[in-house]
């Protein structure tokens, strides 16, 4: 069941993270985030900045939200994303 698009809850620097949230289909919130250094795998690039991430994310959005619905498929919940679920994705020549 893909997820729709939810909220942005932002940057979380203890678990350098952005949060942000989804919802199913008879609208059930699903709690999700995505790693910075999952961030900057699919940006190619390291270091950036935390006052960045969101803005980063937001540039890569559809990926990770797409991500995140195939995830909630395979029964995860909640939602986190790291560097490992990008590498499989390319292994499987789906990104």
């Amino acid at each position: 069941m893909p997820l729709l698009r939810g909220n942005v809850v932002g940057y979380d620097v203890a678990r350098m993270s952005v949060e942000f949230t989804m919802l199913t289909s008879d609208v059930r919130m699903v709690e999700c985030s995505i790693s910075s250094a999952a961030l900057d795998h699919l940006a190619g690039q390291k270091g950036t900045a935390p006052a960045e991430r969101e803005d980063q994310f937001r540039r890569f959005r559809d990926s990770i939200e797409r991500l995140a619905s195939d995830l909630f498929d395979d029964g995860v919940a909640p939602v986190r994303i790291f560097s490992k679920h990008l590498e499989v994705r390319r292994l499987r020549g789906r990104q």
